[in-house]
């Protein structure tokens, strides 16, 4: 069920007797050459779609634009600034909880969201509102993008690429994957960016020229339709447990 599409009086039976929101998040940053500014959230709202199709729970309106500054020398790229990125969030997600929602799910695909919707997660959890949790689509099947790619990349890569071939690949431009393999960084490793053991770089245009990572040559649509089924799988298989929890075992636990 997608909440926009809905009118009001049809929402009610929903809320009577379900608790748990999809909630899809992304950004809106250069993810090279070769694909469209909006691919993480395109790959976030078609996750959090086809879940809520398999299910039958909600999935909300997608959160277009994340904390993205670290792409900003790269024309078009837009940014909140983390405070405002998670205050938005909890308020967005406080909406779903005067409706009686209770657990929620932040299906996300960037990366530079990750720590700030564990953050706003935690707030909900200790003030006893509701329970939220970030999934992150490429964690979730980590065997089987190792096993698709030679280097999959954590930005702008072959897996990105190949999921956008799969989910709108009219907005992949082909005719660039070997100008992003070989304008961006292919090759890196655990040590790439540090030095002594110290983090050096701040913005991706620190590591990669034109702002990706890997190689998107070994991408297709198939290993995109590899990728989109097995992680939906997971996604639909949290829904489930999240939705079976008690909501006693899902709160902060009292001081002992």
């Amino acid at each position: 069920m997608y909440l926009a599409d809905e009118a009001w009086p049809d929402l009610e039976s929903y809320f009577e007797t379900e608790s748990l929101a999809l909630v899809p998040l992304g950004s809106t940053e250069q993810h090279g050459p070769h694909l469209p500014e909006g691919t993480d959230h395109l790959i976030a709202e078609a996750l959090a779609r086809e879940a809520a199709d398999r299910t039958g729970y909600l999935c909300t309106p997608t959160i277009n634009v994340g904390v993205s500054s670290h792409h900003r020398q790269f024309h078009g790229t837009m940014w909140a600034n983390a405070p405002a990125f998670r205050d938005y969030v909890e308020s967005i997600t406080r909406n779903l909880t005067y409706h009686g929602i209770d657990r929620v799910i932040y299906v996300n695909a960037h990366g530079g969201n990750v720590q700030h919707l564990r953050e706003v997660g935690r707030r909900l959890r200790d003030s006893g509102d509701a329970y939220a949790i970030e999934w992150m689509w490429d964690e979730s099947i980590p065997d089987l993008v190792d096993d698709l790619f030679e280097q999959n990349g954590p930005h702008g890569g072959p897996k990105e690429t190949a999921m956008i071939q799969h989910i709108a690949g009219e907005l992949v431009h082909d005719d660039r994957l070997a100008d992003a393999r070989d304008g961006g960084l292919s090759a890196f490793d655990e040590f790439t960016g540090r030095k002594h053991g110290a983090r050096t770089f701040y913005d991706a245009i620190d590591n990669s020229a034109n702002g990706v990572f890997g190689d998107q040559t070994d991408a297709t649509a198939e290993k995109g339709q590899q990728l989109f089924e097995a992680a939906s799988d997971q996604l639909v298989r949290l829904s489930e447990w999240l939705a079976d929890q008690p909501f006693e075992s899902l709160v902060a636990k009292r001081h002992v």
